[in-house]
């Protein structure tokens, strides 16, 4: 992919040779997402589909410690026709479904609050690292609309349907330490160290076999949604694909020789 490409809504950084930071850049807003950031971030996910390159990893932030991202720009849609504000809806959900089947992981690095599609936005990743003090919330019910990026459906699969029920239909706010023990957060971390120890985990992750980590990552998205016997023949078929790789054979003949394995996705 082309690190060079310029995007008005956010930043691109390299980190390391397989590891891609992307930092919601509207510190303004709230890092809130507007049509452009839609685009833009649509436009990512696609090219990161399509040719990801030496990116074996990312790790999604917001600029700043106190806001991850404030959920949808207002501002922007204050004053919208019924035919604008579906338009504009169409392009985040185009955004949202094609992050949720981005390839290779992606870490979510919630610096600060997160809030109704920001929160979404996170529930889009493949799991999260939080601020101690970010709040999250799923705010739309007291807008007169409702979770439109997969909240009403990422959040019970992550804390049970009795939790979820009441964070969305109250749109109360509730601390990573309840995000945590209700286990929609993996970590809690100080402010100033989340975005660091996310990418320590990807840089980890990175290290692994490419290939894997992909067939890993594919088969608990879609045999969670599978019975389980089927699903258990999802994950040997995703399991074959890796026996006739060259990073099987390395990684085997590596562990007899007692040395680091060199994975080139091949």
């Amino acid at each position: 992919m082309n690190l060079e490409k310029s995007y008005q809504t956010f930043t691109l950084k390299s980190v390391g040779d397989h590891v891609l930071l992307i930092t919601l850049n509207r510190p303004e807003v709230g890092n809130a997402l507007n049509t452009q950031m839609g685009l833009e971030l649509y436009d990512l996910w696609r090219e990161i589909t399509e040719n990801s390159g030496q990116i074996r990893c990312a790790v999604l932030t917001g600029s700043g410690q106190k806001i991850f991202c404030a959920g949808g720009d207002l501002k922007e849609r204050n004053g919208m026709t019924k035919d604008q504000w579906k338009r504009q809806h169409e392009i985040f959900e185009r955004h949202y479904w094609e992050m949720t089947d981005l390839p290779i992981p992606l870490i979510a690095a919630v610096n600060g609050h997160a809030y109704a599609g920001g929160l979404e936005m996170a529930l889009s990743c493949d799991f999260i690292y939080a601020s101690r003090v970010a709040r999250f919330a799923l705010t739309e019910v007291t807008l007169g609309i409702m979770p439109g990026a997969g909240g009403t459906q990422n959040l019970p699969r992550a804390i049970g349907d009795r939790r979820a029920k009441e964070i969305i239909l109250t749109g109360k706010p509730f601390s990573a330490e309840n995000a945590y023990q209700w286990g929609l957060v993996n970590e809690l971390f100080d402010a100033d160290k989340v975005l660091e120890e996310a990418l320590n985990t990807a840089k980890i992750i990175a290290g692994n076999a490419p290939l894997s980590v992909r067939q890993v990552k594919k088969s608990i998205r879609y045999g969670s949604q599978m019975e389980l016997k089927t699903a258990f023949r999802f994950e040997v078929e995703s399991y074959n694909h890796l026996i006739d790789t060259s990073d099987r054979v390395e990684g085997v003949l590596a562990f007899n020789e007692k040395r680091p394995p060199i994975f080139k996705g091949s």
